[in-house]
């Protein structure tokens, strides 16, 4: 069965998340129910990462087999056809060899996490960032962030209901950007592994914030780090200000 790559871009807010489920929507199952409208009985698509209800993207990437073979724009266009009204797109599709896939092939996930950081309430923004009103010292978050840069034990940043093997992870990239836009300001954190654990993201941002604030000193990050223990994570923060941007593979599958 030919195999095809699919870059996907979504809004998360109707969604229980990115998994298949019985009784709640998925972004899965909204991809799965346009692949049934072309073909019939098909195996379950997989994707680069799970992403929690709420949670958005701008590059997931999942793989599909399909039983006929398709030319990846028509395939693509196809498939947004069908997808409509929900607010999923392909954004790109590639035949890729039987032997890639969308998790495993995988060497990088990318995120991007957007604080709007205004006193007025968000209306255009809502649902799309975290909105956090008290004024941030970007400064003092990335003291507090380069603390989590490299390879450590994340059981403080890491969900109870986490599935991983080891709490152990490698963190490549962690940057705070001070951005202005025409909502007003906001801070927009990125972050780069090659994998993440269950609720790593936004505890990071949760603790973040509170650095940002100054309810914490940026060296309170080392000292709930070196716990190992989640009860000294911040909040976690709100789904809804984070995306999934994009996902590295030793050779890139939609590269014209």
């Amino acid at each position: 069965m030919p195999r095809y790559a699919l870059m996907v871009e979504y809004d998360g807010r109707p969604f229980s998340g990115w998994q298949w489920q019985d009784d709640r929507p998925s972004v899965q199952g909204a991809i799965e129910a346009a692949l049934a409208r072309l073909e019939p009985d098909l195996p379950r698509i997989a994707a680069a990462g799970r992403t929690d209800a709420g949670v958005h993207a701008r590059g997931q990437v999942c793989h599909c087999d399909m039983a006929k073979d398709w030319a990846p724009d028509t395939f693509r266009d196809a498939l947004n056809h069908h997808l409509k009204p929900a607010p999923v797109a392909i954004v790109a599709a590639a035949a890729v060899d039987d032997a890639w896939h969308a998790r495993f092939s995988a060497v990088e996930r990318r995120y991007l996490f957007r604080v709007l950081n205004r006193r007025p309430r968000a209306t255009l923004e809502a649902g799309q960032a975290w909105q956090v009103q008290r004024p941030l010292d970007v400064a003092a978050m990335r003291a507090g962030a380069a603390h989590l840069v490299g390879h450590h034990d994340f059981t403080t940043f890491r969900s109870t209901l986490c599935q991983a093997k080891s709490p152990v992870k490698t963190l490549d990239a962690l940057e705070i950007h001070d951005v202005s836009g025409p909502a007003g300001r906001e801070v927009h954190v990125t972050l780069r592994a090659r994998s993440f654990l269950h609720n790593q993201v936004r505890s990071i941002v949760g603790t973040l914030e509170r650095v940002g604030t100054g309810a914490w000193p940026p060296e309170a990050v080392l000292r709930a780090l070196a716990a190992r223990d989640r009860a000294a994570c911040g909040p976690v923060a709100p789904p809804h200000g984070l995306y999934l941007t994009g996902v590295g593979y030793p050779a890139e599958p939609f590269a014209r």
